[in-house]
């Protein structure tokens, strides 16, 4: 592993996962969801991270297991090591009810329209468990935004603020629920918070895990199923997500641009 980059990667997964943060302050300064930004901006950010998974991280994987194994065997395995991930975060999202999904849409305008009327027991436990929720989801998260940062910040950057576009609107949907079942802002805020936090320990469970026995099958498996995991998140969650939150066509412009933005920084620094 790349010792220099532990403490930039770490911070960038920092970034990312307590932007569920920002989600939280949006939702509490704004009367109403800006629809058409979020639709576009999650579209980006699913424009980013299939482009690099796809063009960059799985070609990187694919040489660490070529080298380690050989042409064949590093392509074959570097297909499972792909589709690893992504069965890897499927099963996460399977085993999470779906009314408590940390990717149910949500509006700013149900505060206002259900702050008074809902079941508050009801509403508190759905906050807490989709806080819980988002922090299962978010635990490969920081591992895909640290590895990434270990290998190189050409691409990490841009994935970073990928997941943290990513996870703006999941801060809404935690802090949302908690905010009608309480009325208290701090609380939703600080649950919404925290739940951000599982990003870098995901990185720093994954940093001491694997950094006693890194090798090119080792990279190259971890590589190639943080790339699963992303393309897996964009198709699944990121893109229906801003499809729901406006029309169909700013989101695939949204997925363009963040593909034209990802190649460019990519270029620049060849």
């Amino acid at each position: 592993m790349m010792e220099e980059n532990v403490l930039f990667a770490f911070g960038l997964t920092i970034f990312a996962g307590l932007s569920t943060g920002i989600g939280s302050l949006i939702a509490f300064m704004t009367k109403n969801t800006n629809r058409k930004f979020l639709s576009v901006a999650l579209g980006f950010s699913a424009g980013v991270m299939i482009y690099v998974s796809m063009v960059e991280i799985l070609v990187k994987a694919k040489d660490a297991f070529i080298q380690s194994m050989g042409l064949k065997a590093g392509t074959w395995m570097t297909a499972v090591a792909f589709f690893t991930g992504m069965f890897f975060i499927a099963i996460i999202d399977k085993l999470i009810p779906s009314e408590e999904n940390p990717h149910e849409i949500r509006f700013i305008e149900e505060m206002e329209k259900n702050g008074q009327t809902a079941d508050q027991k009801k509403l508190l436990r759905m906050g807490v468990f989709v806080a819980l929720a988002l922090a299962i989801h978010n635990f490969p998260e920081g591992l895909a935004t640290f590895m990434a940062g270990l290998q190189d910040p050409s691409i990490a950057i841009p994935v970073a603020v990928a997941i943290a576009i990513h996870n703006i609107p999941e801060g809404i949907s935690v802090s949302v629920p908690i905010y009608f079942a309480t009325g208290d802002r701090k609380k939703a805020f600080i649950y919404s918070f925290l739940s951000g936090l599982a990003e870098p320990v995901g990185a720093l469970v994954g940093y001491l895990i694997f950094r006693q026995f890194m090798n090119d099958m080792v990279f190259g498996f971890l590589f190639a199923a943080v790339a699963g995991i992303m393309v897996f998140i964009s198709l699944d969650e990121l893109l229906p997500a801003a499809q729901e939150y406006g029309e169909h066509h700013l989101s695939i412009y949204g997925l363009v641009a963040g593909m034209m933005v990802m190649a460019l920084s990519l270029l620049l620094f060849i």
